[in-house]
């Protein structure tokens, strides 16, 4: 499995009317580029806001350590810091 960072947009009409485009990104484990925009189509998210993807691209190393993907049937999910919080560390 690879990971790819999948940058999508959409316009939200309770924000400036709808005239300007949001942006968020979503970070997808798939075999290949292909099953990781259907996975991205997939999110409930992403239907519901009609959302379009403007580009992706594969994560395959940060900072010069190689990122690898296993299989985690215990995984939790990773510390959320604040934006309070960032400022103590």
């Amino acid at each position: 499995m690879k990971l790819f960072m999948v940058h999508v947009g959409y316009y939200d009409k309770s924000i400036g009317e709808g005239l300007y485009e949001t942006h968020l990104n979503y970070f997808v484990a798939a075999k290949d580029a292909k099953e990781a925009k259907s996975k991205a189509h997939q999110l409930s998210e992403f239907r519901e806001r009609s959302m379009h993807i403007d580009g992706m691209k594969e994560i395959s190393s940060v900072d010069g350590y190689k990122v690898i993907l296993e299989k985690d049937s215990t995984s939790k999910p990773g510390q959320v810091i604040s934006y309070d919080d960032t400022k103590e560390l």
